[in-house]
């Protein structure tokens, strides 16, 4: 699956990285889903669902912090994986 522009192709590089980063910010990585075609399905209070290539995955998105945790980025990097996106 193409990747839009290159802000999206360095955060999808970055969610791939080893170890797993610690300043990658949430909203980077939901824009990197819905330019992938995710459908975002918002649930109560913090969470919140993507549908992409028939995968499910269900996230809390971070707070008060913008930042992703590590276990948030490897979650992306499962869910990616299993929708079959790779850098």
């Amino acid at each position: 699956m193409q990747v839009v522009n290159k802000r999206h192709q360095k955060t999808l590089s970055t969610i791939f990285k080893t170890p797993t980063p610690v300043n990658l910010e949430w909203q980077s990585i939901e824009a990197l889903f819905e330019a992938l075609g995710a459908i975002r399905i918002e649930g109560r209070g913090s969470r919140v669902r993507f549908e992409l290539n028939g995968v499910v995955a269900t996230f809390h998105r971070p707070h008060p912090q913008k930042e992703a945790k590590p276990y948030q980025v490897r979650d992306a990097r499962r869910f990616l994986e299993q929708a079959g996106v790779t850098p």
